[in-house]
């Protein structure tokens, strides 16, 4: 299966990989500045956006993206990941297939910490009443931070929405599996960025694995909830732009 993917521009390979909260939609600014200067490529990752809605067996975001990778005879790209994509990012450097990361307010081996338990709990509650749209404003009330405008917030429920409809009405649902990955072991160019808005878990998270990457700088964003790429798009690219 190929996912559905779209590229944008000439020149080196930027590939987009949106978190979990969201689709390829995420990105949209940041196309429209980066496909100036690169070949930017989009995915939707299964039961997002535009992806197909069905799975055979277990399956794996970065095994979905080397295919797309594959078909587009792109054999190493600059990889731009968003919250949980970053284990993906991750997954695909150390297969070789990155030459630098970016990774926005990643995941991390840490062990879960109280506040993203409960964040977690609640929407796990709210799906199991069938309410889409309530675990939607969940998220877009817990991840974006306090510069999100109205647009960016009614844009990312009705992203979440769409991909919570999907996950309930699959039945059974699909098993994604992730690979094991040591960070120590990725020695690359990465750019980590923290939201000092985000939950705690995930600002130790971007912290942590900033000190585990050989060749990571960390930078904090104070004004920065978990989605800087859509509170503060511009910004965003500039940032971007000037560290690919």
């Amino acid at each position: 299966m190929t996912i559905w993917h779209a590229e944008r521009g000439t020149g080196e390979p930027v590939v987009l990989l949106h978190s979990s909260a969201a689709d390829s939609g995420m990105w949209d600014a940041q196309v429209e500045a980066l496909s100036a200067r690169f070949r930017v490529i989009t995915v939707d990752f299964r039961w997002y956006g535009r992806s197909a809605c069905h799975a055979d067996g277990p399956y794996s975001d970065a095994g979905d993206v080397t295919r797309v990778l594959a078909e587009l005879e792109v054999t190493r790209a600059a990889l731009v990941a968003s919250s949980g994509a970053c284990q993906a990012a991750l997954e695909l450097a150390a297969a070789g297939l990155a030459d630098r990361l970016v990774l926005l307010n990643p995941v991390s081996s840490l062990e879960p910490t109280a506040d993203v338990r409960s964040y977690w709990q609640e929407e796990r509650r709210l799906l199991e009443l069938g309410d889409a749209q309530g675990a939607a404003e969940l998220n877009a009330r817990t991840l974006l931070g306090p510069e999100a405008s109205d647009a960016a917030w009614d844009r990312l429920v009705e992203m979440q929405r769409h991909a919570f409809e999907i996950q309930l009405a699959a039945d059974p649902e699909p098993e994604r599996v992730e690979g094991e990955v040591s960070a120590a072991k990725i020695d690359l160019p990465a750019l980590v960025v923290a939201g000092a808005h985000d939950l705690p878990y995930f600002l130790a998270s971007a912290r942590h694995l900033a000190g585990e990457l050989p060749r990571a700088r960390l930078v904090e964003l104070e004004w920065a909830g978990h989605l800087p790429a859509m509170e503060r798009p511009e910004e965003i690219n500039r940032l971007l732009l000037d560290y690919l």
